[in-house]
C-alpha cells in the first residue's frame, strides 16, 4: 500500500507519545523507537521530545509519529499509542489519547487508571527484580509496545538498542526489552480492534523500498556514522 500510487489507499500513520518523569529515560526510548522504525524497518518517522522544567521531574513526553508514507503534518491533536511510566503522565495525558486508542501503564506506578482497556505491566518491578536496573524500565516499555503492537518488529527494536546504546549496557537493555515483548504478546487480545487493524497494515507495508524514511538529526547522525564505519 503506497499512498502515492493513483487508486492505492493511503498509508496510515500512527502517533506515539511516551511519557514519564523527567530522568526515566523517555528521550533515549524516543530516540531507539524512531531509530528501529526508520533505520531497520524502513518507515517514515518525525520525533519530537518535550523540554524546559517539565523535562526535569516533571511529566516528561517523547512523541514519534511513523508512517508508511509521508508524515507532512508534525501537530498530533490525539495519538494513537500512549505509553504512561508515571501517574503524573497519566494524569497529564490521557486526554490526548484517541478514541480506541493503546493505553499502555507501568502497573508499578499508575495505580489510578483511568480506563478498564488499558495494558497494564509492571514495568519498574520487572526492571528491579528481573534486570537488576530501575533504568532499563524504558526499553521494557519499547518490549511491550512492541510485543502488543506489532508496530515495529522486534528484530528492528534489537538492533536499533544495539546501534544506540552504550556498549556495556546493551546486554541488561536487551533483557528489558526481550521481558517487555513477552510481556506484551500476552496482552496482544486486549488492543481495541480497530487499532490492531492499523497495526496489521503495518505488517503488510514494511520493509517496502518505496519508503524512505523522514529521520530526525540523531538518527541522520547515527546512519552516517555506520555507513563510515562500513567504508
Amino acid at each position: 500500500m503506497n499512498g502515492n500510487q493513483p487508486g492505492m489507499e493511503i498509508a496510515p500513520k500512527v502517533a506515539v507519545r511516551l511519557s514519564g518523569t523527567g530522568g526515566q529515560g523517555l528521550l533515549l526510548a524516543g530516540r531507539v523507537l524512531a531509530e528501529a522504525a526508520a533505520i531497520y524497518d524502513g518507515l517514515n518517522v518525525v520525533q519530537t521530545n518535550s523540554y524546559g522544567p517539565e523535562a526535569r521531574g516533571g511529566a516528561s513526553r517523547s512523541e514519534v509519529v511513523i508512517s508508511a508514507g509521508d508524515v507532512d503534518d508534525l501537530r498530533c491533536r490525539a495519538f494513537d499509542v500512549l505509553v504512561c511510566l508515571s501517574q503524573k503522565a497519566c494524569d497529564a495525558y490521557y486526554g490526548a489519547l484517541a478514541d480506541n486508542g493503546l493505553l499502555i501503564l507501568d502497573s508499578t506506578n499508575v495505580t489510578v487508571v483511568p480506563t478498564s482497556r488499558a495494558i497494564e505491566v509492571p514495568m519498574t518491578r520487572m526492571a528491579v527484580e528481573e534486570c537488576g536496573n530501575v533504568m532499563v524500565t524504558n526499553m521494557i516499555s519499547l518490549g511491550v509496545l512492541c510485543g502488543c503492537s506489532d508496530l515495529i518488529t522486534f528484530e528492528a527494536l534489537r538492533s536499533a538498542v544495539e546501534s544506540t546504546v552504550r556498549a556495556d549496557l546493551v546486554p541488561v537493555n536487551i533483557r528489558a526489552i526481550e521481558l517487555g515483548y513477552r510481556a506484551g504478546r500476552k496482552t496482544v487480545e486486549a488492543i481495541p480492534e480497530r487499532l490492531r487493524s492499523r497495526m496489521q497494515d503495518y505488517k503488510c507495508i514494511r520493509g517496502r523500498q518505496a519508503c524512505r524514511p523522514q529521520v530526525s538529526q540523531t538518527s541522520r547522525r547515527t546512519r552516517a556514522a555506520k555507513q563510515t564505519a562500513a567504508a
